[in-house]
């Protein structure tokens, strides 16, 4: 039986708070989780780990994993596990579900690795019964999908092009005149995570808790404004065969007459789409070849790299805030924010499941085996 490292419990701004730059590359140090949005005081550590019924996997420790931990409403210290974990895991609770947070190793992207932290998520945490893919993905916009940067792109089946809401891009077989056909698509989102993002989506803004949740980071405007505010960067989209100039880190020197303009949005709050994401173990960074597949298999609204790992093992849904647009100008200007507008809205979607509902459900091994 091992027992995970005790976190640091949350400082109040004013005190030492320690910043992304100090963080040991194997998992982020903040572990502070703000106070629950709705006023509830954090209960003390659990130490069963059969009480998680909600996986929460991330890939990248910074700012994937931080991010998600501040919008925590408790933090379970010095939890008990048996058998000893390879990975790392932080514990806690999410509008009263038990949420078991895990990340891939550092610079250990792709859908093997994601695979592996699943694998064990499901052998190590028997109560789980789906899971959320949190992060950061490649918008690909389009005249009938406005996917622009800072925006959370959420998986889910499409009837029309007979998809699960996940599709492995990069598998498939070669064909004639050098396409690429995609020989099938992965397993669909549960019955319950689509029953609740539908909830979701019908939600009057008015009611909604997305908004305060995401604004839940400006308690952290000193230590951590990277989540908190959108960034200064433009949001700049252009002609798919425009390539970005060589060695130069930012899209100043990028002409307007390459830039596909769009009309201001009326608000700078991010907008929510739903359809098929594009996952691979490659980054997509080609203009023109996202726009292929992406017209090829019905509209993908995002790229990513880890969720076909999780798919075929996990009831798992698929949450990405857009950080780029998946061509030769990525940069890393929206990374936080993008990553803070992912855990934002999957604590929303949690929000809208029951947990006395939720523990009446299946395992994942009573779902996958049945």
């Amino acid at each position: 039986m091992s027992r995970q490292p005790v976190m640091r419990r949350f400082q109040p701004p004013g005190r030492e708070a320690l910043r992304p730059d100090a963080a040991p590359t194997s998992a982020p140090t903040l572990l502070h989780p703000a106070p629950s949005v709705s006023g509830g005081k954090r209960s003390t550590p659990k130490s069963r780990q059969d009480e998680y019924t909600v996986g929460w996997i991330c890939a990248l420790p910074v700012p994937e994993w931080q991010a998600s931990q501040i919008l925590l409403d408790e933090e379970h210290e010095d939890v008990l596990i048996s058998p000893p974990t390879t990975y790392s895991y932080v514990f806690g609770k999410i509008n009263g579900h038990g949420v078991v947070m895990g990340c891939l190793p550092e610079a250990s992207m792709g859908t093997t690795s994601a695979a592996a932290v699943a694998a064990e998520m499901r052998a190590v945490f028997k109560a789980l019964r789906f899971c959320l893919m949190v992060g950061i993905g490649g918008g690909v916009w389009s005249e009938k999908a406005d996917v622009r940067l800072g925006d959370v792109v959420v998986s889910r089946p499409d009837p029309v092009a007979r998809t699960g809401g996940v599709i492995q891009w990069d598998f498939g077989k070669a064909i004639q005149g050098g396409e690429f056909q995609m020989t099938g698509s992965l397993n669909s989102v549960p019955e319950t995570l689509l029953s609740a993002v539908g909830k979701v989506k019908a939600t009057l803004l008015h009611k909604s808790k997305f908004p305060e949740y995401l604004k839940a980071y400006s308690q952290y405007q000193d230590s951590y404004p990277e989540y908190a505010n959108r960034p200064n960067a433009p949001d700049r989209l252009f002609a798919p065969s425009f390539e970005h100039p060589q060695g130069k880190d930012t899209c100043d020197s990028c002409p307007r007459e390459q830039e596909i303009l769009r009309p201001e949005r009326p608000s700078n709050r991010p907008v929510v789409h739903y359809g098929t994401i594009a996952s691979g173990n490659a980054v997509m960074r080609d203009g023109e070849r996202r726009d292929r597949i992406a017209s090829q298999h019905g509209g993908i609204l995002c790229f990513e790299m880890e969720a076909a790992g999780l798919m075929n093992r996990f009831p798992c849904l698929v949450i990405r805030g857009i950080c780029d647009y998946c061509d030769s100008h990525k940069n890393k200007q929206w990374h936080s924010y993008a990553s803070a507008a992912a855990a934002a809205w999957a604590k929303e979607l949690l929000r809208n499941i029951q947990p006395s509902l939720l523990s009446n459900e299946n395992t994942i091994d009573e779902q996958t085996s049945s």
